[in-house]
């Protein structure tokens, strides 16, 4: 039986990255999140990869099978330019140097990193440059990217910012970022406007939006979103950015018009703009849950193209 490369996954949510190199024949060694209810998500989709639930300071990197990658979607909030960007000052923040004990003890050939575009420009270019030099002190030379999900022919506007660390020198030099795809699809190819879905999706007569959204989503096409201003009047002709707090502020959910009224979008089709297939379910968790977990994971097809890249070193 041919070898497939080992795929440790730190902060794995509900598997987005952890897909991406299944998909391109790599094998998911082990995972961990702390999140309950992604970690039901994970089960119900990876049912043969040892996940280990729970804090990841608690876990102990010299207890698991060695890999020869190691892959992690750090938490981003610190970072990101929607919330308070306090970065390492944030708790969730210095969970980046929790990577950095796994890197020290497995010492896995490749790392992959992922967070927010804004990370490179966060305190002034200083919290990057910490995790480049924590990177180097480990003797790992270090490429990084931002790409979006449009350049893998996706329609929503995911820019994110993505590392890769080599052991090897010589690994460094080969790997190079995958080339952009053009943009063919639609959204009309991840939304069917005629079909009915449950009522728990529509804008009825007792929300607060009702009246504004009737003036101002007129077409059955693009999508719409509401903000801290209310209801946004620029129509997006591809999917906007999805985000975590589309859990807590479920108005904060893409809205379109389709043949029945006005809804947001479906979890379901929250993940197919996040380049999952049909396949993958969401089983016995809350709505708000699934949609945060939808903002919370990546572009799937970004990390397939980034992972067949990564395996041609091997």
């Amino acid at each position: 039986m041919m070898y497939k490369s080992k795929v440790g996954s730190l902060f794995s949510g509900i598997g987005g990255i952890d897909l991406g190199f299944e998909q391109a024949g790599f094998e998911i060694a082990w995972a961990n999140d702390m999140d309950a209810s992604a970690c039901k998500t994970y089960r119900h989709n990876f049912p043969n990869t040892h996940l280990i639930e729970g804090d990841v300071r608690d876990v102990d990197p010299r207890a698991l099978p060695d890999i020869d990658v190691l892959v992690a979607g750090f938490p981003c909030q610190p970072f990101s330019i929607m919330g308070y960007r306090r970065g390492f000052k944030d708790p969730r923040g210095n969970l980046f140097f929790e990577i950095s004990r796994f890197i020290d003890i497995k010492r896995p050939r490749v790392v992959l990193l992922e967070n927010v575009r804004n990370l490179m420009e966060h305190d002034s270019g200083k919290t990057f440059l910490v995790i480049y030099n924590t990177l180097a002190q480990f003797g790992y030379s270090v490429k990084y990217k931002v790409i979006n999900a449009t350049d893998v022919n996706i329609p929503q506007n995911r820019a994110r910012i993505f590392i890769v660390a080599f052991l090897n020198i010589e690994d460094c030099d080969r790997f190079t970022f995958p080339e952009a795809i053009p943009l063919e699809a639609t959204i009309e190819d991840v939304i069917d406007r005629s079909i009915k879905h449950d009522e728990i999706y529509y804008y009825d007569s007792n929300s607060r939006y009702f009246k504004e959204l009737n003036a101002k989503i007129v077409e059955k096409s693009g999508i719409y979103r509401i903000d801290d201003s209310g209801v946004a009047t620029r129509k997006w002709e591809i999917c906007p950015t999805l985000k975590a707090n589309m859990g807590t502020y479920h108005d904060r959910v893409p809205i379109i018009r389709d043949d029945f009224g006005i809804r947001k979008l479906t979890p379901m089709e929250c993940l197919a703009f996040q380049g999952f297939s049909k396949e993958y379910i969401f089983r016995g968790i809350p709505l708000e849950s699934a949609y945060k977990q939808c903002g919370n994971t990546v572009c799937v097809p970004v990390i397939k193209q980034i992972a067949l890249q990564v395996k041609c070193l091997f």
